[in-house]
Formats: C-alpha cells, structure tokens, sequence
C-alpha cells in the first residue's frame, strides 16, 4: 500500500513539473523562433542545442514546428522547441569545413588585462593555482568590474588576501582596444603591529591591445601604490597571444619592473573550448641562474 502511495506521489509530481515546465519551453520557442530564416547565399548558421551540442550549416527551410539544417553530412529535420539559439557566423571563422569558435579568455594574457573588454552581460569565473579564485562580469560594453579572494587552508576568513579590478575600456576599431583600470588588493595587518587596518596595495593600468582575437599585440604601463603612495616609475608589460589551433593558443607575458634588472617572463598554452579555457605555462627571469623552464603556472577560465 505504501509502495502504491508512493508511486501516485512521484506520478504527481513528474505532471506537475511538466505543467510547469511547458510554458517556459513554449516561450523559448516562441523567442527563438524569430531568428529562424534561410540565410544568404554566403551566409553560415551556427545552431545551439538544448544539450549544449551545436551544429553548423544552413537553414533550407522553416516550418511552424521544424526546420530543416543542411550541414556537410546532409540534411536533417530539428524541432524548432530543441533550438535555443541561432546566429550566423562569418566565414573567416571557417577553416577546413570546421567552426573555429572565438577566443573565450580575450580579454586577459595568463595575470594581467589586455585592452578588450567583456561585452554587456558577459562574464567569467576563474582559478589561479587553486587557492585564487575570482569573477568578473561586464556591467556595459565599456565597464567590467571583477573581484576574488585566496583561500589558503587554516587562514581565518579576515586573514585571506581580497581583490577588485574595475576596468573601463574602448575599441576603437575592430582591431584596437584601449583601457584603464586596477588591480587592488587589501591585505591584512599583522596582529603584533599597532594597526589593524588592512593595506590596500596594487597597480593602477593603462592597457593597448592590436590585432584579432586569433592574433594580437597587448602592451600596458602599471603604477604600483601602497595606500595612496604612487610609484615613481611605471612597470611595462609586454604581451601577446597566438592562436595554433582549434582549441590552443601560445600566450606570452612578461614585464619590465623599474629598479629591476631581470625582466619577468612567461609562456605558455592556452586549450579552450567555447566556454572553459585552461592556461599552462611557464614564469622565470631573465638571468643565467634562473631556472629552466621556469616556475608552473595554471589557471583556468569559465566563461558566463
């Protein structure tokens, strides 16, 4: 009697979860179902699925419920309620018949920014060397704001490292990007000193980036500031990223400090996805007694 209640129970609830669910699928079909058509003649679609799987061709035909998508292995009907987003794609991202999806890590090198910006609504979740994760979200076109913490095991929560990174920015044509912005760090005091306040350190920045996503240039001026002391001299980071493949690209960072007579470099690969992006690499100095290759790096990026 029990296992007969129990049934009717879960019965229950499956049907009124379907009722529920219905509607919202119903409008999402109804929202996609505007940016169904048959593109140009040199026009590529780019389809995206409820499970997440994609496909790329063209649109032949739409029906009220269906359409028909021709891709390179022949055409195939899809029901217009298993689509949640269409967009046509340009031919440079085309490369031997296969979809070469943008770089989803742009607007940053391994640690420091380039002059992209995050697009209105866009976001993305990282991890350096596990113990550093952090968010950063584009309230606009022009303004991203982002913060994390360090949480390193047996610190209490008022002993772990905590940052922002206002960025305000601009392109100015497709290939370059400017902007400003600021890694700021509070750090806390040590209990034995006369304070408890935290220091708040950092690096205020100006960024330029040339090039496209699959190839550019960054360079950037960084003042460090303990408080509201500003460095003298600026630090310069040079970098660049390379694209080699479908999901790799080298990614090279290295900076020149003022007073310091060995600059810091990296290198290294970056493997990606649409959405997930993981950077392994390398970080020395110049010196003959540095070591080769150089001090691991590892970070990954989920893009939002």
């Amino acid at each position: 009697m029990f296992h007969g209640c129990r049934k009717r129970l879960f019965g229950t609830l499956v049907i009124g979860a379907v009722l529920v669910l219905l509607p919202g699928v119903q409008v999402m079909a109804d929202d996609i179902a505007g940016d169904l058509k048959v593109p140009a003649a040199d026009e590529t679609q780019l389809l995206t699925l409820v499970d997440g799987s994609t496909l790329v061709g063209k649109i032949t035909q739409v029906g009220d419920s269906e359409i028909t998508f021709e891709t390179k292995m022949g055409e195939m009907t899809i029901s217009i309620n298993k689509i949640i987003e269409v967009k046509v794609i340009s031919s440079e991202a085309m490369k031997d018949g296969k979809y070469w999806f943008p770089n989803p890590n742009r607007t940053r090198l391994f640690f420091g920014q380039t002059g992209r910006m995050l697009k209105k609504g866009e976001g993305y979740f990282s991890d350096t060397y596990l113990f550093f994760p952090g968010i950063a979200f584009g309230i606009t076109d022009n303004i991203t704001f982002g913060g994390g913490m360090s949480i390193f095991p047996g610190l209490d929560f008022d002993k772990q490292l905590f940052y922002f990174t206002p960025k305000l920015g601009v392109s100015t044509n497709e290939n370059v990007s400017l902007a400003v912005g600021a890694l700021i760090v509070r750090v806390p005091v040590d209990d034995d000193l006369d304070s408890d306040d935290p220091l708040f350190v950092g690096v205020a920045y100006g960024a330029a980036t040339l090039g496209t996503d699959d190839r550019s240039f960054s360079v950037a001026l960084g003042y460090g500031f303990v408080e509201d002391e500003l460095a003298d001299k600026p630090a310069v980071m040079l970098g660049c990223d390379y694209r080699l493949s479908r999901r790799t690209a080298f990614i090279s960072e290295n900076w020149i400090f003022p007073g310091v007579d060995d600059p810091l470099v990296s290198y290294g690969i970056r493997f990606f996805g649409e959405k997930l992006s993981v950077d392994l690499g390398f970080a020395t100095v110049i010196n003959e007694d540095a070591p080769f290759p150089g001090i691991p790096y590892l970070d990954f990026v989920w893009n939002f």
